[in-house]
């Protein structure tokens, strides 16, 4: 990953993202389509599955990356009715 510009405080500010779908998200896009959904382009999908922790696509060098697996792994289902 590069550096861009500095921020006002001097901080480096990552580069912008640029990926917003992939080819799993317009599969999955398509497939609700199929099945009466609206409004689930690939790029509403990607957004959702980076939410849901499906994707990680944080930064090599950010923080978070190596924590959004452990995260994934240690998440318990909810159970109805509990």
């Amino acid at each position: 990953m590069t550096k861009e510009t500095p921020a006002a405080d001097g901080a480096p500010v990552a580069a912008p993202q640029t990926v917003s779908t992939s080819a799993e998200s317009a599969v999955l896009s398509r497939d609700l389509k199929e099945l009466g959904w609206r409004f689930v382009g690939p790029t509403t999908v990607y957004a959702f599955m980076q939410a849901m922790g499906l994707i990680n696509d944080h930064a090599e060098d950010c923080v978070i990356r190596g924590a959004a697996p452990h995260a994934r792994e240690s998440f318990v289902r909810p159970v109805a009715g509990r």
